[in-house]
């Protein structure tokens, strides 16, 4: 279920959305699903991996001989790398849709990278991050992808591409649900199927941007919808944990 907690209205269009979560909670394919339906609806979006290089920094570990990102360059260099990465990504996200006029469809965005920090213990890194990421505006919306972690961990082995320990993907979901804005998180449960991950992003942007599967006949955006702060979740608490 995903519901929004206040319904103030004003004139605005979708210009960024961000999908967050813990590997393996379907962030990619959602993201790729929800910028290929906005562009089909009359609405041209843009698919944004903003990654931190945690993988490709893991996949070069191993050609070293070192058994994880973190071995290489230590738990400071990994963090240091990833918020440097991330902002460039997210930079260079935000330029382009601001020169197209496209939607930016973020897979991960700066809450991903205070996640990160905090489920390594590097909680001394979170300040810079903020100050450094503070430039960036906040997404209209941001979905929360929650799963358990363990179907995340089943998920991950599965495709087989990397590999994610149990207690890393814990403290990410932890860290997720510590974060102070994760009261404007629209949560989603993506302990479901594909098909019905989409239904619940698209049922709540339906909600929130009335008219969205049609162009907007004005061209400039002058459909009503509720601003990005007012856009809350119902807690899944009950299915995947404190």
């Amino acid at each position: 279920m995903v519901r929004s907690l206040r319904r103030r209205r004003h004139p605005g269009r979708l210009r960024t959305v961000a999908l967050i979560g813990i590997d393996g909670s379907g962030k990619t394919t959602q993201a790729h699903r929800l910028a290929e339906e906005l562009t089909a609806a009359g609405r041209p979006a843009t698919y944004h991996r903003n990654a931190g290089g945690r993988r490709w920094l893991g996949r070069l570990a191993h050609r070293l001989g070192r058994p994880d990102a973190q071995r290489l360059v230590g738990r400071d260099g990994l963090l240091a790398v990833e918020s440097v990465l991330r902002w460039l990504a997210i930079a260079a996200a935000l330029v382009s849709c601001l020169l197209t006029g496209r939607t930016a469809v973020m897979d991960r965005y700066a809450a991903c990278q205070y996640a990160s920090i905090r489920a390594h213990g590097g909680h001394r890194w979170e300040r810079l991050a903020r100050a450094g990421y503070r430039v960036f505006p906040r997404p209209q919306v941001t979905f929360l992808l929650a799963v358990d972690p363990a179907e995340a961990y089943r998920r991950i082995e599965r495709r087989g591409t990397d590999h994610e320990t149990m207690g890393w993907l814990t403290a990410a979901d932890t860290a997720y649900r510590a974060l102070p804005e994760y009261p404007t998180f629209v949560l989603v449960d993506a302990g479901a199927s594909p098909e019905e991950v989409s239904r619940q992003i698209r049922d709540h942007l339906d909600g929130l941007f009335p008219g969205r599967h049609g162009p907007d006949p004005a061209g400039d955006g002058s459909r009503d919808a509720p601003p990005a702060g007012d856009a809350g979740a119902e807690s899944l608490a009950a299915r995947t944990g404190p």
